[in-house]
């Protein structure tokens, strides 16, 4: 969880910056071992902000969809569910024909997704 004043800042601009640069999308630990990613401790980092500090972290995830790579725009999208889902559905459907490929996992099953088949799948997901 993220403390306060200077100190939160870092750590909100640590996970936001560790979102931009994603390379992988997982949503909980991965392999055998069940491991999780450092991009995913980043995602669930500013999940659990957002109880506390939706206006912030809602302006960092702006960011990540406008500078982030296509794992860290989905997983932006994904965090903007929780606090806009108007915000949320349209920025999965500026998504949708993107053709810029991601790693996924889903516990041991690693597979390559495109941003735009991901984006889909939420849309009619909701």
């Amino acid at each position: 969880m993220f403390g306060i004043g200077k100190k939160w800042e870092r750590e909100l601009g640590a996970a936001v910056d560790t979102l931009v640069t994603a390379d992988t999308l997982a949503f909980g630990g991965v392999g055998i071992a069940g491991t999780t990613l450092p991009v995913t401790e980043a995602y669930e980092r500013l999940a659990a902000a957002l109880d506390d500090h939706p206006a912030e972290v809602r302006q960092q995830l702006d960011r990540v969809l406008a500078d982030g790579t296509p794992a860290g725009r989905a997983y932006a999208a994904t965090l903007l569910e929780r606090i806009d889902p108007a915000a949320a559905r349209a920025a999965w459907t500026s998504l949708r024909d993107d053709p810029s490929e991601f790693t996924t996992f889903v516990g041991c099953v690693m597979d390559r997704e495109t941003l735009g088949n991901y984006a889909n799948q939420r849309l009619t997901a909701a």
